[in-house]
């Protein structure tokens, strides 16, 4: 392990906000001021992802200390790609990500950086506290994690998020990532590299409600899936097989119902329920199927996965 005690790094935190203009004054305000307690050479980047409140308009009023670059997408593309969009204007030795809201103390930093100089590439906070949370979020949470476990192709880390310290041999490796259906979390993991994690319990939120609504986390979730889980597949293979036997000795008993026994086949409602009951499972599955297609088509058609509508550095007049 490569030990880093005597060196300086430049650090870059990105900020991806998403109508935060209540707090993302004292959320960078607290960031700098920790900052500048950890190293002579810093900077923070906003990425803006299509805020409908004065957001960018207060981050380019920000006095030129803070060292301020704001990053505007054209609309709302989602936060998975605003920390693309972060990394990508993150000139740091190392990258740090952390939520516009406040609720990831900036008091973390120095246990991360001194982390990174013993030797680890990637330090991230796991939540220690998740009883606050609604009973739906806690659930999911579970069944998420338990379901991109049964893929097997990667190891996600359980109640780690996007607020984490990563060098800039990993910041390089996940830009190189060519897809654009983007799941940060599985990225995260499936780079590698010599990573732990440290606890922390999330601070209240100063100003506002999450962003996160149910359908989007269940929209989230299910793209973590597809994108490093075959599971759903398998399962639908599984399902097909079981349902196949079962049909297959079903047939069976009928058939020597009938020819040792000469008795009539009754049923016609239950063979109409059984029909139905297949077609329906046969559109479940090819709905599966037409989820991992659409992603192809995705990533076939070559799009960009955000536009930036303007960029603006410190030294810009604003």
């Amino acid at each position: 392990m490569i030990h880093r005690v005597n060196k300086t790094p430049h650090i870059t935190v990105i900020v991806p906000a998403y109508n935060e203009q209540l707090a993302i004054t004292a959320t960078l305000e607290n960031i700098a001021l920790h900052l500048e307690l950890l190293s002579p050479h810093w900077d923070i980047v906003v990425v803006d992802d299509g805020s409908h409140d004065k957001t960018s308009d207060i981050v380019r009023q920000l006095p030129p200390s803070l060292n301020t670059t704001l990053v505007r997408f054209s609309r709302n593309f989602g936060k998975e790609y605003a920390i693309t969009a972060g990394l990508k204007h993150a000139n740091g030795d190392l990258v740090i990500c952390m939520d516009a809201d406040g609720q990831h103390s900036s008091g973390l930093l120095k246990d991360m950086l001194d982390k990174w100089r013993e030797g680890f590439d990637m330090v991230y906070a796991v939540r220690q506290d998740r009883k606050i949370e609604s009973n739906f979020k806690r659930w999911g949470t579970r069944i998420f994690y338990r379901a991109i476990s049964l893929g097997g192709q990667i190891h996600i880390p359980r109640d780690a998020g996007d607020f984490r310290l990563m060098d800039r041999q990993v910041v390089d490796a996940l830009l190189s990532l060519p897809e654009r259906n983007r799941f940060m979390k599985g990225m995260y993991a499936w780079v590698g590299y010599k990573s732990i994690g440290i606890p922390y319990t999330p601070l209240p939120r100063s100003h506002g409600e999450s962003a996160y609504s149910k359908l989007k986390l269940i929209q989230l979730a299910w793209t973590g899936v597809t994108s490093f889980s075959v599971m759903p597949l398998r399962a639908a293979s599984a399902v097909g097989a079981v349902l196949s036997l079962i049909s297959f000795g079903y047939g069976a008993i009928v058939v020597i119902d009938r020819l040792f026994f000469n008795e009539s086949v009754p049923g016609w409602p239950t063979m109409a329920a059984s029909i139905m009951f297949f077609a329906g499972v046969q559109l479940l599955f090819i709905g599966i199927l037409g989820e991992y297609l659409a992603r192809i088509y995705d990533e076939v058609k070559g799009r960009p996965s955000y536009i930036v509508a303007e960029v603006k550095k410190p030294q810009d007049p604003a």
